[in-house]
């Protein structure tokens, strides 16, 4: 993987780490929620060779600080300023899970950073039913903040209701990426989701599950780049 580099946005820093030919446009990749950017490590050789790719290692996770403080509004408002502080809107915005909904978020608040939009597996922000419970972390050191689980739990059983529809303010392209009935998230909620993105089309991996980009890399490779990258 490349090495990792850092950059101050706000009162954090960021760690990341990119690929490809710097003239290549750009593409910035959000992770999961406990993982960070090598966790792209599969699918990112393919992706770096038609864009300049960053992997970013959000709050909390990986390289990057840990300050106890954490929301969807705080991961966005990160990513946007990574983004302004590398001079790189607009993107091609590609994220999975907790990833995904900072995605969408940013690309509903920021249209001009968003060129192209990828949600792998993004939970949408529906209560949950029944609620989660927050799980006790478990022993010795962690690999991320236990305290952005807890935060995400917590918004995810009670999100902010214009979280849903501010999904119509999304102006870029947009690919919904879902695993299938073996993934946790509720499918029907993906369909859902995608109906209400103005410019998006859905694609389902059957059996991929929650992961789909480590468990059906080829197939994630063959649906993200013909998306990314258009027939003439």
């Amino acid at each position: 993987m490349s090495d990792v580099q850092k950059v101050q946005v706000g009162d954090v820093r960021l760690a990341y780490r990119c690929w490809g030919d710097a003239d290549a446009p750009p593409a910035v990749l959000l992770h999961c929620l406990g993982e960070d950017g090598e966790d792209w490590r599969g699918v990112v050789g393919q992706l770096a060779t038609t864009h300049r790719v960053y992997a970013l290692d959000l709050r909390g996770h990986g390289a990057s600080d840990r300050p106890g403080a954490y929301g969807f509004e705080s991961w966005c408002d990160d990513v946007a300023g990574f983004l302004q502080e590398l001079r790189l809107g607009p993107v091609a915005l590609i994220g999975h899970s907790l990833g995904a909904m900072v995605a969408l978020l940013l690309a509903a608040a920021r249209p001009e950073l968003v060129e192209r939009l990828v949600v792998e597996e993004a939970a949408p922000p529906r209560p949950g039913d029944p609620p989660q419970e927050v799980p006790e972390p478990p022993p010795g050191p962690q690999t991320f903040d236990w305290q952005a689980k807890v935060a995400v739990v917590a918004l995810r059983n009670a999100p902010d209701p214009a979280w849903w529809e501010s999904l119509a303010k999304i102006t870029a392209p947009t690919l919904v990426i879902a695993g299938g009935p073996t993934s946790h998230i509720p499918q029907q909620h993906l369909h859902d989701m995608a109906e209400r993105i103005p410019d998006c089309r859905i694609v389902t991996v059957e059996g991929a599950g929650h992961l789909v980009h480590e468990e059906r890399p080829l197939e994630y490779l063959d649906a993200v780049r013909t998306f990314l990258v258009p027939a003439p």
